[in-house]
């Protein structure tokens, strides 16, 4: 089903599909759209909400507890339909209970609420891992929103950088796509005490650029001379990746706030060994928020 919430003082609209919980429409009081519209011949999604796992295992397969299970790209949540726990003007909550279905990849118990809610014109993505199983749960959490770029007729991909909330010195690790994973013993993209990331499609020939240790917790997809756009914020994500297809010209790009990634060459397939692996003993909870501002 869809679900609109409104700001009332913005007037800005979301529209968030309860089929993965995935945010399809961000509109500003102009009516103008913020969030990639899905395209089969380019992307076929917008935002799909990544647990319990991020980027792929190795050979799609991984172990729990000494025990080898099937874990597609990403994991299940983009295949799944949340429930809908509550419904007001201005926000909407959606949960997903481990089932049968989850149960096939994933061996625990768990609880995901996914809340959107606006706050003085901000989008508001709270996220919440609960564990109701008696032993110790492990996930990992991130979110995937493409967001259109370039936003006017005229303009171009390259118009637009990303200005990250703090100075970073820090390099990405390049994603082989020989091995399918990311290569810890090579240097990808280098910030040398630097805010600024000028965008191209160049930069993405090797699939996502991903920051692991990044010091910001905000970055901003912006046109360099009207400086609008987007403001991504990320409180409780260690890392943070961007993506767009490469090959394609498309116009958008993903800011993907990470607890954990794809498979790293550093890693084996136990899947509590991963990097930023999230723990929770029975009867805890986790939270985690994302916020969107329109600029």
């Amino acid at each position: 089903m869809i679900f609109t919430i409104q700001d009332k003082i913005t007037h800005t609209v979301a529209t968030i599909d309860s089929f993965g919980a995935q945010l399809i429409s961000l509109k500003d009081a102009d009516n103008k759209e913020y969030i990639w519209q899905r395209d089969p011949e380019i992307w076929p999604r917008c935002s799909p909400l990544l647990f319990p796992a991020v980027g792929n295992c190795r050979d799609g397969r991984t172990r729990f507890d000494g025990e080898w299970f099937e874990m597609e790209k990403h994991g299940f949540c983009k295949e799944s339909d949340f429930s809908v726990e509550g419904q007001r003007k201005d926000s909407v909550t959606f949960r997903l209970a481990a089932n049968a279905q989850t149960r096939n990849c994933y061996p625990y118990e768990f609880r995901l609420s996914l809340t959107y809610r606006f706050e003085n014109g901000v989008l508001l993505m709270d996220y919440c891992v609960e564990n109701p199983d008696s032993r110790l749960i492990c996930y990992c959490i991130g979110t995937h929103p493409g967001f259109i770029c370039p936003l006017a007729e005229g303009e171009s991909f390259e118009d637009y950088q990303l200005e990250f909330e703090k100075e970073e010195t820090t390099c990405s690790m390049p994603y082989d796509l020989q091995t399918l994973q990311f290569d810890v013993g090579k240097q990808g993209l280098v910030l040398d005490h630097t805010r600024i990331l000028p965008l191209s499609y160049e930069l993405f020939r090797d699939d996502a650029i991903y920051f692991d240790p990044i010091q910001s917790r905000k970055v901003s997809l912006i046109h360099k001379d009207t400086r609008l756009g987007v403001e991504v914020a990320f409180p409780d994500f260690e890392t943070v990746a961007f993506w767009t297809p490469y090959g394609k010209n498309a116009s958008f790009l993903c800011i993907e706030p990470w607890n954990g990634c794809a498979i790293r060459s550093d890693e084996d397939d136990d899947f509590i060994h991963r990097h930023h692996i999230q723990l929770l003993k029975p009867g805890e909870k986790k939270n985690y928020r994302m916020e969107i501002r329109i600029l």
